[in-house]
This record gives structure tokens, sequence and C-alpha cells, in this order.
């Protein structure tokens, strides 16, 4: 776990404008001073992530959350007082304060309370929100551990704080608080009741995405995904095979959990080591279609994409 020097270290480089690697409960994020458009461009530049796709951004409280928003309804007072801190990201008009390289030039931000103990910390300590998406090659895997990031970035790994596994697992939920009601952007592990199902992808090319993670193509292993059901297996060539229900031969199988908090808690970790394993395929047991592994099923279909 992080010492409290290391964050201070990590803090002080974020205010000087760079990069700090940090974990969430969620996954592990690539963060830079919010406040900062010069210090943001830097998380585009090394992640290859398109302009198009805004940032989360991560506050120590709802006072913080308060001074950047342009508006602050009563839903949204009442969610992040349920939720935060948590895996919710809530969409709320912004202040000009947060440069637009942060939201896509759009007029809206995402803010999210961490529960993590190393992000809490990092936060006050740094005494500024802190932009970040996961610490990972844009379209690939998320991480949720800190060996995951230096996988991923190699000698480009900025300064990184280890907290250990992420306890979620999967990317927050985003919704956007807006006077007509609830509107779900992107699914997670948080579940927000009357919240509307919004669109899933950006369907305009060159638009700017109201929430990140709507690219088709996203949280992807090199090795290539197939959702399959009822154990139906490619032939040929060797792949792995995560399973619930049905099992079926493949090169190397495993069993995945059933209760959905717990799939989420494994699947990235899973599919991070058997893309370690040289597989010509990965087949994935699709999870049922019901609200509780909706945010599941998105990111592994987005993966096959």
């Amino acid at each position: 776990m992080a010492t409290q020097s290391e964050i201070q270290e990590a803090a002080r480089i974020l205010r000087d404008g760079e990069l700090v690697v940090f974990p969430t409960e969620t996954v592990y994020g690539l963060g830079a001073n919010a406040l900062d458009a010069v210090a943001v461009r830097k998380i585009y530049e090394l992640k290859g992530r398109p302009a198009t796709s805004p940032l989360i951004v991560h506050v120590a409280g709802i006072e913080q959350a308060k001074g950047l928003a342009a508006e602050w309804l009563p839903e949204t007072e009442r969610l992040a007082g349920q939720y935060w801190p948590g895996p919710l990201t809530l969409v709320v008009p912004k202040k000009a304060v947060i440069p637009d390289e942060v939201t896509a030039g759009l007029k809206t931000v995402g803010l999210r309370v961490p529960r993590h103990p190393v992000a809490l910390e990092l936060l006050r300590a740094a005494g500024v929100p802190i932009a970040a998406p996961s610490a990972n090659r844009f379209t690939q895997l998320s991480p949720t551990t800190a060996e995951h990031v230096r996988e991923a970035f190699g000698a480009e790994t900025p300064y990184l704080l280890d907290g250990g596994p992420c306890e979620v697992g999967l990317e927050s939920t985003v919704i956007a608080v807006n006077r007509e009601g609830l509107e779900v952007l992107r699914p997670g592990m948080a579940m927000v009741a009357g919240a509307v199902p919004g669109p899933s992808v950006s369907e305009t090319e060159g638009e700017a995405h109201r929430s990140p993670g709507q690219h088709r193509k996203h949280y992807s292993p090199k090795t290539r995904i197939m959702l399959v059901n009822r154990g139906h297996l490619p032939t040929e060539g060797r792949g792995a095979y995560l399973w619930m229900h049905y099992n079926a031969a493949a090169s190397k199988r495993r069993r995945m959990p059933e209760d959905p908090e717990a799939y989420a808690a494994e699947i990235y970790k899973t599919l991070h080591e058997l893309d370690r394993e040289g597989f010509e395929w990965i087949a994935v047991e699709l999870p049922p279609d019901t609200v509780e592994w909706a945010a599941i099923r998105d990111r592994l279909v987005r993966a096959a994409w």
C-alpha cells in the first residue's frame, strides 16, 4: 500500500502539472490536475485517447464537487449523499474553471468521489480535483492492479501509487442528472432506481461523447474475445473458456462466479492473466440479461466488438 510520503510526492507531481497513476475502488486511474489544460492533454497523449471522449473528475467531497458545478439540483444532492464515496459518476453542468480538454468541449462534467483510501488521501493532499480515465492504452483492458498499469505503459509509466487490487473491478456507473430525470450513460455496479438507459454508443463520427465508455470497441484484451451461449465453443485453435453454467472442452477453463459483484471484481484480472498465455481466442459465456449483470455484459460486448 502507498505510504504517506509517496502520496505527498504524488500530490506535488500533480500540482506541478504532471501525471500520476492512483488506485480507486473501480480501476486504476491516470490522473492530472483537472484545472490544468496542459496537464490534461498529457493524459490523452499517453493513452492515445481521442479528444471526443471526456474524462471523469475525481473530487475529495461533495463541497468540492459543488464548486465545479454550474447547477446542483436536489436530485444531484440526494444521489451524492447516498452513493459517495463510491462507484457513481454524476454528470452535471460545469463551471468555466473546468477546461474544455476535460469535457471534450461539452458544457457538462462527470464528477465522482472515489471510495479508495489512497485516492481520497491523494485528493486531499493535492488540493485540486483530479481528471482521470483508466490507466491503460485506449481501447485496452482496464487495470485493476498496479502490475496491469506497468504492463500497459512499460517505461512510460508515470509515478504510480500502489493500492492493491481494486475492490469493484469495473468502471463507475455514469448518470446524467437533468431537470427531466436521470439517464444512465454508462452502466456500472452502482444501480440507481428510476434512471433511464441512454444511448450506449456515440453514433456520430467526430462528435463528443456524453460519457466515457461509449466507443463500440473498448475494454479489450489483445487476444480475440468471443461471446458464447451454452458452451458452444470454436472447434479450432487453442483457446480459454470462462463459464458459469455450461462447461465445455477448451485448452484452459475457468469457472466464473455466479454473483455479479464477485464476477465484476474478477473479470479484468482474469482476462489480463489469460492475455499473457498466447491463446488464439478467449470464449466467455454471456451472463444473464438482467439489470444486475448489465455493466458486465456492456464491457464484454465492447471487448468482443
